[in-house]
């Protein structure tokens, strides 16, 4: 079951991944995706039926690691459907309140269930019988109302809790770059590199978002005060390239079940191989 689910979600990453890349338009990019999602969810259910004899760990994991994964994309993507389907007509101001409200109520969301934030972000597991298995709630725990709509022989009382947790995640991370953008300067005030020749990235955006964030962590622009977003445009304007949604690519490489740090680990080790050939010669 896990290694089938495992699968399924990595071709629902790639056809995800080729909607973003393909579609421009915010609402029909999220229609297509739910679209595509609601089929994987379809998909994963048969997996997860087809699989009779499950251990009572199994069903935790699958609960708690494997369907919220593929959930949360349903509701991140339903939200932005929402977001940009109700963005008001109006001057940047405007927008500037509509977007901070919206950020707002996750805020809200997030206040009314701390305890489980904190039980969720910390790795703990003494709950987890009552939370992820079937069957099993206590209306004491801060139910959400979908829960008792829901199918209960495909669900639990606390799993699409956790699928809001990472879809907030991202939904945030949705409305602070596009508060970014509108915050953005005039391309004509910035202070243009003017160097010789023009340096191009031609690594994966992954790659330097990865780097951009290990050097703003070290803080080695400015003494450590340079902000993120200052450093990124200026990454953007040196390299010729477009970071893009920066914060939810960092996102996706913080949730990499291992090797996170991909792209450091592989500079270590091939700057490593260099100073030992030198030393050879």
């Amino acid at each position: 079951m896990n290694s089938k689910s495992i699968l399924l979600l990595a071709k629902l990453n790639e056809q995800l991944n080729f909607t973003d890349i393909e579609i421009d338009d915010p609402m029909q990019r999220s229609e297509n995706a739910i679209n595509i999602i609601i089929n994987a969810i379809e998909k994963l259910k048969i997996i997860f039926e087809k699989e009779k004899s499950k251990s009572l760990d199994q069903e935790i994991d699958f609960f708690k690691n494997i369907k919220p994964r593929f959930t949360s994309k349903l509701i991140y993507y339903n939200a932005i459907y929402k977001i940009e389907s109700k963005i008001p007509h109006g001057g940047e101001r405007v927008v500037k309140k509509y977007l901070n409200n919206e950020l707002e109520k996750l805020k809200r969301y997030f206040d009314s269930n701390l305890d489980f934030y904190r039980y969720y972000r910390t790795g703990s597991n003494y709950l987890d019988n009552k939370y992820f298995t079937r069957g099993k709630f206590d209306v004491k725990l801060a139910l959400d109302s979908f829960y008792f709509e829901a199918d209960h022989t495909f669900s639990t009382s606390h799993d699409f809790k956790v699928a809001k947790i990472m879809a907030h995640d991202l939904i945030q991370v949705y409305l602070e770059d596009k508060l970014l953008v509108l915050d953005k300067k005039d391309p004509k005030e910035k202070v243009q590199a003017n160097p010789k020749t023009k340096q191009t990235w031609t690594g994966s955006k992954v790659a330097l978002i990865e780097l951009l964030y290990a050097l703003h962590t070290e803080g080695v622009f400015n003494n450590g005060t340079s902000d993120l977003k200052d450093i990124a445009e200026y990454f953007e304007n040196v390299f010729n390239i477009d970071l893009g949604q920066y914060h939810r690519a960092f996102l996706e490489i913080r949730m990499r079940k291992s090797d996170q740090t991909k792209f450091l680990n592989v500079l270590k080790e091939k700057l490593t191989k260099r100073m030992e050939n030198i030393d050879e010669l």
